[in-house]
């Protein structure tokens, strides 16, 4: 279902945002490289900043020469998706997690379904049960090659079995099945525990993909 915020309450797009973004959310960014190519990975250090305007904020690190490829690509098209992570997306997940060299694309090795968005370029990701569709206000170069990238969110696309109200905004929460990112190498959480899931080595990966 899509909220366009356009046509939403301040106190709605608030409700939006503070009823998808639990917990400890993971930004599973997807962007398109120059090449107009989908990128996708997942970032820990993420959250809501604002409601009004709704406004996210999200921490990439440095690969290689400048940003990894999510930063990059946001510096250059301005444009980016936050699709949040369910428990049955994890391991999908993971794999985008992978440090793929640029131009791979992060989607089809994980097995996902791109999903045309409706204001930007990048596709969401149809596994996901919230997506938010978002233009880049900054980013702010904190050193060291790291960046905040501060983004306002267009449209909100959430399951429609997740979503309660639609006139009221109200979602189903636990519904989502979300997982965040914990303490650790492997540490992820869910509603009520936490389970290990140790990240893929490109290696292991590709020898793995040779032996399909």
């Amino acid at each position: 279902m899509l909220f366009d915020c356009a046509s939403l309450s301040p106190e709605n797009t608030y409700k939006l945002l503070v009823s998808t973004i639990v917990p400890r959310p993971i930004a599973w960014v997807t962007t398109l490289d120059a090449e107009g190519r989908p990128n996708a990975a997942p970032y820990s250090f993420f959250n809501a900043m604002s409601g009004s305007p709704p406004v996210l904020c999200i921490g990439i690190g440095p690969k290689r020469e400048g940003l990894k490829d999510t930063g990059e690509n946001i510096r250059r098209s301005g444009q980016f998706v936050v699709n949040l992570v369910p428990e049955s997306a994890a391991a999908a997940m993971n794999v985008t997690a992978i440090d793929f060299p640029p131009g791979v694309d992060e989607l089809l090795e994980a097995g996902l379904t791109a999903v045309p968005s409706t204001h930007v370029g990048p596709p969401r990701i149809a596994e996901s049960p919230v997506a938010m569709e978002c233009e880049r206000i900054a980013v702010v170069e904190v050193g060291h090659g790291r960046a905040v990238v501060l983004g306002r969110v267009l449209a909100f696309h959430i399951d429609d079995a997740c979503v309660l109200d639609p006139v009221k905004c109200y979602v189903d929460t636990p519904k989502l099945g979300l997982i965040g990112r914990m303490h650790g190498a492997g540490g992820y959480l869910r509603t009520s525990d936490r389970f290990e899931m140790p990240r893929i080595a490109l290696a292991d990966w590709q020898d793995k993909r040779a032996a399909d």
